[in-house]
């Protein structure tokens, strides 16, 4: 019989509020490509999938809606520049930011501008979509390259609240406890922020720059920088739980957390697995180039992309190989899935989408 895939959709970057980049279905078997959507320009931002319908940017800035079940083009809209945030589905609207230092929010189904929030700099990482504590609202959480993590209403982009860091931030805010926003930047801290009004709640050290989005479990968070490190960090904690090194290369992907370990990509050409509880190296799975690609965690495998061209599935109990898939173009953004199907995007500007 078929499988019943429980994952449904893929609304928000790394999955939703807690970032972990978990499928929590057995990764697809013997993969084929089942269509590709040659968009106008590379892809490096990652796709989101709701209600069978693809979300994706490009490097010219053009912003496109192609249906998951044959890949062809439901509409497309233009920004002024390019886009490497990953967008985000709610609330019947589709949520993305630009570097045109915009952030759009479109109508799902026809692509038409809602509104828009003009902040300072870019918008390169993906938003979150939260209730408001009192439950009365919709808010969204988002961070610019200007430095300033944002609280704005989704129903027409007024601003609930700001925080501003001393330095650019690049990774989409995650939500722990309910209560505390979370999210590194490039000041080198670990920041959790007050959901409530965006007033600080702890900092956290580390040695150097944090250049992609945070994983959470529970108050725990795991992020990379730019010192060649994998850093784990309790919320509330006066300093990392744990540090992981490994060579000279830096981490630039955003982790994926599973029971057991945390999955980083490195410049290095691996895939790392390290234990979520001791910071130890379990194993590492080498390819033919750098490892930019975000990974995917299912329940069985991880996947995640290289700059060599291929898709890779590795077992996590050991990080032996079930597949690869050749696909001929750099593989810089992370996989996302949604109801049995694998979506990709590539250096060259294709939309992949696996089965």
């Amino acid at each position: 019989p078929p499988i019943v895939y429980r994952t449904k959709d893929w609304p928000a970057s790394r999955g939703g509020l807690e970032l972990q980049g978990r499928v929590h279905d057995p990764v697809p078997a013997n993969p084929e490509v089942a269509w590709m959507f040659e968009a106008d320009g590379d892809l490096v931002a990652d796709a989101a999938v709701a209600d069978g319908v693809v979300y994706v940017g490009s490097v010219t800035g053009m912003f496109y809606a192609v249906s998951a079940a044959t890949g062809e083009k439901v509409w497309s809209f233009e920004t002024e520049d390019t886009i490497e945030a990953s967008p985000t589905v709610a609330l019947g609207k589709v949520f993305v930011g630009s570097n045109d230092g915009t952030f759009y929010a479109l109508d799902a189904k026809t692509g038409a501008e809602v509104w828009k929030f003009t902040g300072r700099d870019k918008f390169p990482s993906g938003a979150n979509v939260v209730k408001s504590p009192d439950g009365t609202e919709d808010w969204i959480l988002l961070n610019g390259y200007d430095g300033v993590a944002r609280c704005l209403r989704a129903e027409d982009g007024g601003l609930v609240w700001e925080y501003e860091t001393d330095n650019y931030i690049n990774g989409t805010p995650g939500v722990v406890a309910g209560r505390f926003v979370v999210f590194g930047g490039c000041d080198a801290m670990v920041h959790a922020v007050n959901l409530a009004d965006g007033s600080p709640a702890n900092d956290i050290e580390t040695d150097a720059y944090i250049t992609a989005s945070v994983a959470t479990v529970g108050r725990m968070i795991y992020c990379g920088n730019y010192a060649y490190q994998v850093v784990a960090a309790d919320a509330l904690g006066e300093k990392p739980a744990w540090i992981y090194t490994d060579g000279d290369y830096g981490f630039f992907t955003a982790p994926a957390v599973d029971e057991r370990l945390v999955y980083m990509g490195s410049r290095d050409k691996h895939l790392h697995a390290i234990d979520r509880k001791t910071g130890k190296g379990a194993w590492k799975f080498k390819t033919g180039a750098r490892v930019d690609s975000s990974p995917l965690v299912f329940d069985d495998a991880v996947v995640f992309g290289s700059n060599d061209g291929r898709l890779y599935a590795v077992r996590t109990e050991d990080g032996s190989e079930l597949w690869r898939l050749d696909l001929g173009e750099e593989l810089a953004t992370g996989p996302v899935f949604a109801a049995g199907t694998i979506y990709i995007g590539g250096g060259g500007g294709t939309l992949f989408a696996i089965r």
